[in-house]
């Protein structure tokens, strides 16, 4: 779905007075939203042509720290700018902000003016570039899951999050009474997206105490990609307006159940489903049969950008409906590829792996790399496995840590073929970054078992 604004609408809209500033959005390597605010009036009298930034925004982690070590900036280099270049195809309003409207915008070397090859939504387009040349477009849909929580933002982060208290207090998964408690937000979440231009399909809740699901239309994977990082923007500015916090974490407690992204993918020719053969097992198409090889063969190698982070990998585990397992079945949630719409022109790949902390841009270039790989190959598809996948002892196991994961990265010949060596450096030398990370810094849990005992 195209977004809501045109360019002529916005200077109506300005002149007007109804609109009085643009949010100009990057995307990072943490898939979140970087930029500017501008007064609209200078952004339509020559704003929008591009504005700068820092480069450090492709090279900084969670915290912002300008972590050193990266081949593309450094103190050494000076931290010069990128060119932030806005796709006016994506003007929209922000109904939740007053007198709001937002752009994403493409990074562009400051000298060369070509696209920055590490930058998330590069990655994805010279994926979507390679699938046209083949003679696809590809199609995907992404769901998202989260915990609202009662507190703020502000009083989580003074109180050390150690006061978290969901909204809601039971499983509420599927439950319309129990969601209801959460409707306040829920409602004005699915409506100002919707006026965003964003086709919300529904939200729910999910499967532990506080947890939500929002689900949108598929559309283009840039286009997804573009919506998916709206809405988690979306969902804290929304629960910040109510008083409330959201959370993405993979994993944010122990006892709880993870949050996931799962990714639906397919491949069309001519408006036409290409995955779809009515006359072959479950009606998958050699094609689709193809690329679903490839995501299996090249599954390892992808984790890292589906689980980016240490906390990433708590969410593996069994029983929660989390996989632990990378194989392929039919409308099973222990697998971590399943085929939906078997038998209809809606048959697709669900990819369950990632969670809700993943970069979209990534995810699906990693995802869109492994099965046009599958494709150009003519990768065969192994046999579906059935039943409870978590108990099989022969299936492929997903990486149980990130230093695994990145290793695989690392070595991976068809990363490097399909995203180029600079790109794999890069984002595995982000990945190595957050495993410093994590084995650097003391946690409550070492506290908790070691304090007295040990």
């Amino acid at each position: 779905m195209p977004a809501n604004l045109t360019f002529d609408a916005l200077k109506a809209a300005v002149a007007a007075g109804t609109i009085d500033t643009v949010l100009t959005c990057i995307v990072d390597m943490q898939g979140r939203l970087m930029g500017k605010r501008f007064h609209a009036a200078h952004f339509v009298n020559g704003g929008y042509v591009e504005t700068h930034g820092c480069n450090y925004l492709l090279a900084t982690d969670l915290e912002m720290t300008t972590v050193q070590g990266y081949k593309s900036t450094s103190w050494a280099s000076g931290y010069g700018d990128y060119v932030h270049k806005p796709d006016l195809s994506t003007l929209r309003l922000v109904p939740w902000l007053p007198g709001t409207a937002m752009v994403m915008c493409d990074l562009l070397d400051h000298h060369t003016h070509e696209e920055v090859a590490i930058a998330p939504r590069t990655i994805l387009k010279r994926q979507i570039a390679r699938a046209r040349a083949m003679g696809y477009e590809a199609m995907m849909a992404t769901e998202l899951e989260f915990y609202l929580f009662e507190q703020s933002f502000d009083a989580l982060n003074d109180a050390g999050y150690h006061t978290l208290q969901t909204l809601g207090r039971y499983n509420a998964d599927y439950a319309i009474m129990g969601t209801t408690k959460e409707e306040e937000i829920m409602r004005d979440l699915r409506n100002s997206l919707y006026a965003a231009g964003i086709p919300v399909e529904n939200s729910k809740g999910e499967a532990d105490a506080g947890q939500e699901e929002i689900n949108v239309k598929y559309s283009d994977a840039l286009d997804t990609a573009d919506m998916h990082c709206i809405v988690k923007n979306g969902v804290k500015e929304i629960a910040l307006k109510h008083g409330r916090a959201a959370t993405f974490m993979a994993k944010y407690a122990t006892d709880r159940a993870g949050s996931s992204s799962h990714i639906h993918q397919s491949l069309w020719q001519n408006g036409k489903p290409v995955f779809l053969d009515p006359g072959a097992p479950h009606g998958m198409s050699q094609t689709m049969r193809h690329y679903m090889a490839g995501l299996l063969a090249y599954a390892t190698d992808v984790t890292v950008f589906l689980a980016p982070y240490s906390n990433s990998y708590k969410r593996f585990c069994v029983g929660l409906f989390a996989p632990t397992k990378a194989v392929w079945s039919t409308d099973n949630r222990t697998a971590g590829y399943r085929v939906c719409g078997a038998d209809t022109k809606a048959v697709r790949v669900e990819c369950r792996v990632g969670g809700s902390d993943l970069n979209p841009y990534l995810a699906m270039a990693a995802q869109l790399a492994a099965g046009l790989a599958g494709i150009e190959g003519k990768l065969e598809l192994e046999p579906e496995m059935s039943g409870d996948v978590y108990q099989s002892r022969k299936a492929r196991e997903i990486p149980k840590n990130l230093r695994d994961a990145a290793t695989a990265l690392n070595r991976s010949k068809m990363l490097r073929a399909a995203l180029g060596d600079d790109v794999v450096d890069h984002y595995h030398y982000a990945a190595q970054w957050e495993i410093s990370e994590a084995n650097r810094v003391v946690t409550d849990w070492d506290i908790k078992r070691g304090f007295e005992r040990a």
